[in-house]
Parts: C-alpha cells; structure tokens; sequence
C-alpha cells in the first residue's frame, strides 16, 4: 500500500506544490521590491519618480535646467505617444531598470538604449514637426538624431 504522497497522483500533488511555491515567491518578492521602490510612483506623470532611483539624480536635475522643462515631462520624450505602446515601454523599462539597480550592473554614467533613443527621436520629430518635417529625408537609414547637435535640448549639459 502506498501513502499519501505515493504514485502518479503523489508526483503531480508535488509538482503543483513546487509550482505554486515558486509562483507564490516571485510574485512575492516583485509585489515587495514593487512597494518598497515607490513602484505606483512610475504609474504617474511626475518627473519626481524618475530620481526614486539614486543615480537618475543628476538626470533630473540637468532636466529641470533645460529649455524643455516648461513644456515636457519625462515621459514626454521617453515614452511613446500611443498608449499602448507607452505602457508596454514603461513595463519593460521598469523591469530592466529595476533589475539593473537592485544588481548594479548598470552603466555609469547611465546611457540610453537604442530602441530607446529611437523613441526620443520619434518625439522630438512628432513635437517639432512644423520645424523639422523637410529637414529628414523618406528613409532614416544613418540620418543623425536630433540629439546629436541638441545634447542639451531635453537635458541642459550635466557631464
């Protein structure tokens, strides 16, 4: 006679056991690192949840110098325009963000991504349009961003 925990019925019973166990730890842990890196924080419009993290300081601060900072927010050149695909870029960037801090394996200074800079590109032509819409040819292929002469425009010189 088998026991409780004996045969097929017993391996599947701890299998959902260690399934359940390591579900209940990660979503543990990311609801706890959530709360305690002011997580809700990064769900607003306040350029104030972008220093939460230590090394955004200077960022930050080189923002609130620059001719943009009257008329933009963070998420005003870092994230897409349409909505969905705005929160799909604060997702991934929170993730790989989180990560990088909680391990410190990030850049220092910090430097943007490239399909993050192409979505400041983006915004800088979507906002500028009237300005600059003859100035790019149809194809972009090895065109300059904007920021390559405009280093100071979104964030005033801080290195």
């Amino acid at each position: 006679m088998e026991g409780p925990i004996g045969g097929k019925a017993g391996q599947i019973s701890l299998l959902v056991l260690g399934i359940a166990g390591i579900l209940g730890l990660t979503l543990g842990l990311g609801s706890f690192t959530f709360y305690y890196g002011q997580g809700t924080a990064y769900l607003s419009e306040d350029p104030q949840a972008c220093v939460n993290c230590h090394i955004m300081q200077e960022q930050f601060d080189s923002w609130i110098k620059s001719s943009h900072q009257p008329v933009t927010t963070c998420n005003s050149c870092h994230l897409p325009e349409n909505e969905i695909h705005k929160w799909v870029s604060k997702a991934d960037n929170g993730f790989f963000h989180s990560w990088a801090f909680t391990f410190r394996n990030h850049p220092d200074p910090i430097q943007i991504k490239p399909r993050n800079a192409r979505i400041v590109q983006n915004n800088c032509v979507s906002c500028h349009s009237d300005f600059v819409h003859e100035m790019f040819p149809d194809r972009r292929d090895g065109a300059q961003g904007c920021v390559h002469c405009h280093k100071d425009a979104g964030h005033a010189a801080w290195r």
